[in-house]
């Protein structure tokens, strides 16, 4: 029977102890701030990166750069078929434009973008004669141009005509390939707003690599 006392005083020590311990650790469940799971902490951590990238590259495209890509051939033998790169927002923006810096211009008719070349400025004349540029009578080189590749069309490269006079903001626009190009020959001259950015910078293919007027 003396056995049986101490195992049930042992028991009930044991029951003191546990009941004395369960409260404080009930205390120390409830006053500990409750951890992130591992996978929340992923979740969000991811979307943190979109969010910062979308931030990132909507700056870039909206206010620095914009992303071009060259199809056809109406700037050969300067900018190819499909060369990628960017053009220079941010610098149009604060610089503005000078005589035969390339532009990316937009067409509202055609919903479109195309790239060319500034030729003339407000309130200018521009004319060809015998392939030579004039610009209110006076000759301008044009050094961009491949002159073996002019010679090739026997005097027929350009074009000879006179424009009107142009606006306080018009910019009168071409091709450097100026048999393959519709531009302001075609189109009219064209408004400022429709002037979108100015030179390009080719990063793909890598023989094109190089900034185009910036």
């Amino acid at each position: 029977m003396n056995i049986d006392k101490e195992e049930l005083g042992e028991t009930r020590v044991m029951e003191q102890l546990t009941d004395d311990t369960t409260p404080s650790q009930d205390l120390k469940s409830d006053t500990e701030p409750k951890k992130k799971k591992p996978e929340e902490n992923g979740v969000l951590s991811f979307f943190k990166d979109i969010l910062i990238s979308f931030l990132i590259v909507f700056v870039l495209v909206n206010f620095i750069v914009r992303p071009i890509q060259v199809k056809g051939r109406s700037m050969y033998n300067t900018l190819e078929d499909g060369y990628f790169g960017f053009s220079n927002l941010i610098g149009y923006r604060l610089g503005g434009l000078k005589r035969f810096d390339i532009v990316i211009v937009y067409l509202p008719e055609k919903d479109e973008y195309i790239i060319k070349r500034v030729i003339g400025m407000p309130g200018e004349t521009v004319e060809y004669h015998n392939n030579q540029l004039f610009i209110n009578g006076e000759q301008m080189d044009e050094p961009f141009l491949d002159q073996s590749y002019v010679d090739s069309y026997d005097g027929q490269f350009t074009g000879d005509f006179t424009s009107e006079k142009l606006g306080d903001d018009e910019y009168f626009c071409m091709g450097d390939n100026r048999p393959h190009s519709s531009d302001s020959r075609f189109y009219g001259a064209f408004k400022k707003k429709n002037i979108m950015s100015k030179g390009a910078f080719i990063i793909y293919p890598f023989n094109g690599f190089g900034v185009y007027t910036w």
